[in-house]
């Protein structure tokens, strides 16, 4: 590889330093590399446009959040992404702030690497008349409830057949590279990220038969929040990949499906999955 774009969080990489460092290295090795600064957080839309079509490999300097955010922003360019951590946990990058540079040179002088396939989710909301626009995730999908502490009732049909309702606190839609994030702390299943499903994992239920539910990956979910006779009339949040996106009251619903993109992660370690696994539970920690 030769060609290389930067995606920096300013607030994880102070001053921009270790941004600097890379597109130096790369520079000083006869590659090519432009960055951007990632502002999402101050109101700022990423630019697409900017990343040069000859791009083989976009490093992600921050952490998780910018990591996720990367590959809902990128999905239609089929650019392999790489992350960085400079956060604070960073289960999703592949190199450390220590080992960025070690990574960049085995990418530049052609070492062992492997590109992972990784499916999205998508979904809509449905209020009233009014359909959202359609938003992706690389994690999950959550719907959770909002201001007084009650649980909310949830109508789950699968691709249009009733299956059942759920009294909650809500309810995640996880692909398998989120299966380790919120739904594994819900008590959901950990997937093969390289997997294609859907897992559906109800969050503090109240009932004792709740369970996941692992789901094929062409079904659609459809999840709506069911009126109560009398009472206030609640609400729901939802979040993409923790990321809030709206409301919805009683009544509407909304749709969640697998995407018709894709991301791509570049990974370099030969460590497997099932050694990674292992691993963790052995008491490592995820």
């Amino acid at each position: 590889m030769k060609h290389f774009y930067i995606i920096a969080n300013p607030k994880r990489d102070a001053q921009l330093e270790l941004t600097k460092e890379i597109q130096q290295f790369i520079f000083e090795h006869g590659g090519t590399c432009s960055y951007q600064v990632n502002r999402v957080q101050e109101g700022m839309s990423f630019d697409r446009s900017r990343i040069p079509d000859e791009t083989e490999c976009i490093l992600v300097v921050g952490g998780d959040g910018t990591l996720l955010r990367a590959a809902r922003d990128m999905a239609e360019r089929n650019i392999p992404l790489i992350g960085v951590n400079t956060g604070h946990v960073g289960y999703l990058c592949e190199l450390e702030k220590d080992t960025a540079i070690q990574g960049v040179r085995q990418l530049l002088t052609g070492g062992d690497y492997a590109v992972e396939s990784r499916m999205l989710l998508c979904g809509c909301c449905m209020e009233e008349k009014t359909v959202s626009q359609e938003r992706i995730a690389l994690n999950d999908i959550v719907i959770h409830r909002s201001g007084m502490l009650q649980v909310v009732d949830l109508i789950i049909s699968v691709n249009g057949e009733y299956l059942n309702t759920y009294s909650a606190d809500g309810i995640i839609i996880a692909t398998p590279t989120g299966s380790t994030a919120y739904s594994m702390s819900a008590g959901g299943p950990i997937v093969d990220p390289r997997a294609d499903l859907l897992v559906m994992t109800p969050i503090s239920p109240h009932t004792l038969n709740a369970k996941s539910i692992v789901l094929g990956a062409e079904d659609e979910i459809a999840i709506e929040v069911r009126t109560r006779d009398g009472g206030q009339c609640k609400t729901v949040e939802v979040s993409f990949d923790g990321q809030p996106v709206g409301v919805l009251k009683e009544g509407d619903r909304i749709l969640v499906k697998k995407a018709q993109v894709r991301t791509r992660i570049l990974k370099l370690s030969s460590v497997s999955f099932l050694e990674r696994l292992r691993k963790k539970l052995q008491g490592c920690g995820w």
